[in-house]
């Protein structure tokens, strides 16, 4: 069986089908025996597959679009799409049924500090409405965690969180006001190696695909009950139910993939996004990024 140290940039709900393909042993039965590190620096991560700590991480393509942009000879790359559409939602108190993001117009939000994605992601959205995200009043900075307990202390009009803080804040009277993953297909997490470890372990990396295709199986034919008892080690001291219902609104919400092929819809809107936030300078397209024959081996 060959041998995989797979990293994790952090534990977080969205990442459910990973846990589950671990928990599951859908890695194993594809013959690779898998290691999971948690590095909890998701930029050390990169650096942890340049020097060989690790062999493959998990992680966002905005990495790959980043590297790529700045380095047309970088040697890293994406496959096995996961996670495929924005888990990030705009909370705030009191319910505002129809809510889009010209709405933040007026408003003080909290913008995620822990990872820059899903600020891109929604500066994008205003953008296409017209509104220039420049113009909104936005606390930066802060921990989702200290944007819970401002929204839910009304020092804060709406923070932008993913699970399970959406739920620690609708415990507090915070209510769900806009999903982020309602813009559509948006790239947010799949593998990612360097192009050497990929032609050393081509197999294993194959390997790692077909288990990635059966965990999804397996993952949209479950009930939200089994999967929140499969991954429920992964989140110890995360109450059952609240994890339960993330995993049901995230499932709704279709943000997790139904096949590892890496959707070209999806890396485009957040290379699209990248661009006019400025994170980038040039788009550095699909096909620099992302390594969609390793899938089509696997899969075959």
């Amino acid at each position: 069986m060959a041998a995989i140290t797979l990293q994790e940039p952090f534990r977080a709900v969205f990442y459910t089908p990973f846990y589950a393909a671990l928990a599951r042993g859908d890695f194993s039965r594809a013959g690779v025996e898998v290691t999971l590190i948690t590095v909890g620096d998701p930029d050390r991560a990169m650096g942890n597959l340049l020097s060989g700590a690790a062999d493959l991480a998990w992680s966002g393509p905005m990495r790959m679009i980043r590297e790529h942009a700045r380095d047309p000879e970088s040697p890293l790359v994406s496959f096995g799409a996961v996670v495929m559409a924005d888990p990030f939602f705009l909370v705030g108190r009191g319910k505002r049924p129809g809510f889009k993001p010209s709405d933040l117009s007026g408003l003080t939000l909290g913008v995620v500090s822990e990872v820059p994605t899903p600020w891109w992601c929604l500066q994008h959205d205003l953008r296409l409405a017209g509104i220039d995200p420049a113009v909104l009043r936005t606390v930066t900075g802060r921990t989702m965690a200290e944007n819970v307990a401002a929204v839910a202390a009304g020092t804060l009009d709406v923070a932008q969180l993913f699970e399970p803080f959406v739920g620690r804040l609708e415990a507090q009277g915070g209510e769900v006001w806009y999903a982020q993953a309602s813009r559509g297909p948006t790239s947010y997490t799949a593998f990612y190696a360097t192009k050497q470890i990929i032609a050393a372990k081509r197999e294993a990396m194959r390997g790692m695909v077909r288990g990635l295709a059966s965990m999804q199986a397996w993952l949209h034919a479950a009930t939200a009950a089994e999967i929140a008892a499969t991954v429920a080690p992964f989140f110890e001291g995360t109450d059952r139910a609240m994890l339960e219902r993330a995993i049901a609104r995230y499932r709704s919400l279709g943000i997790w993939a139904t096949t590892p092929r890496f959707p070209r819809g999806a890396f485009e809107m957040l290379e699209a996004a990248m661009l006019g936030a400025g994170a980038i300078a040039r788009r550095p397209g699909f096909e620099a990024c992302v390594d969609s024959a390793i899938e089509e081996e696997a899969l075959a």
